[in-house]
């Protein structure tokens, strides 16, 4: 009897752990009433995307999206935590509800707005290639027959993919070597291994104004139309997107959004 009566309970902690295990259940219902309730929100994020939101060296996520989030939910007395996942899969992860929102220098897009809600926009951003001086790469042309980086699963990627004529038909293979983050790829850039990198203007800036030998380097902008920063949600999630976005206008009329900006960035890049 008390082999059966340990079998049974046995039974029942591994069901228990095994459903505990599989998260959040998917549903169409907006979800602000569970976070406000639970006080607490997921934005996940590409944690090496510098200045938006990263690991520092003492392994804390910092960053400028991630200061903008937390005065966002402060707002609310909502705890923001913070969860690495593969860029690439980020809807996937959005659908799944590993994570509530997707904020993390998310750039709106026809292709996306397809997948996701997304917020106000915030700020302004534009693609650019990266590359070291002595490649005397001065134009988008200049990559003729070139080796090119892109992160896997980032809006310059798309544009790249979407909008041949500008970049894609002039680099070598006409492909380009996918990283899951620009660390290495900057590494790669350095060592020769590629010749250009596609990249956010604002990480590109933040990266360079760090580095030793910033004359070593140029940016060159390109013809891909200028893109915008939004916050990433559910189709349903309506109601979360009016709370954020009615947070954006406060902190933008009480100063902190300019604040946070300058912090990061030395002067008011926001929208």
């Amino acid at each position: 009897m008390k082999k059966k009566y340990l079998l049974y309970t046995l039974t029942a902690l591994f069901l228990f752990l095994t459903i505990a295990g599989c998260g959040r259940k998917k549903t169409d219902t907006d979800q602000w009433s569970r976070i406000h309730s639970e006080k607490r929100v997921i934005v996940g994020l590409d944690d090496s995307f510098v200045p938006m939101g990263f690991q520092n060296k003492s392994g804390e996520i910092i960053g400028f999206d991630v200061d903008l989030a937390r005065a966002v939910f402060d707002l609310y007395g909502i705890t923001v935590d913070f969860q690495p996942i593969d860029w690439s899969m980020k809807e996937n992860e959005l659908q799944n509800q590993t994570i509530d929102l997707i904020w993390n220098g998310y750039s709106k897009s026809a292709e996306r707005e397809e997948k996701v809600l997304f917020s106000d926009e915030y700020m302004k951003n534009e693609q650019v290639v990266v590359s070291l001086k002595k490649n005397n790469i001065n134009h988008f042309k200049d990559m003729q027959g070139k080796v090119l980086g892109a992160q896997n699963g980032s809006s310059g990627y798309n544009s790249f993919e979407e909008q041949p004529e500008i970049l894609k038909t002039y680099v070598k293979n006409q492909t380009a070597i996918l990283y899951d983050g620009f660390n290495e790829a900057f590494m790669d850039l350095k060592s020769g291994r590629i010749d250009g990198l596609l990249i956010d203007r604002v990480y590109a800036n933040y990266y360079l104004s760090h580095e030793d030998n910033l004359a070593d380097f140029s940016i060159v902008s390109g013809d891909f139309e200028s893109e915008a920063f939004a916050v990433g949600l559910r189709k349903s999630d309506k109601k979360l997107a009016e709370k954020i976005n009615n947070a954006f206008a406060e902190l933008r009329e009480s100063g902190r959004l300019a604040d946070i900006s300058k912090e990061w960035f030395g002067e008011d890049v926001t929208k």
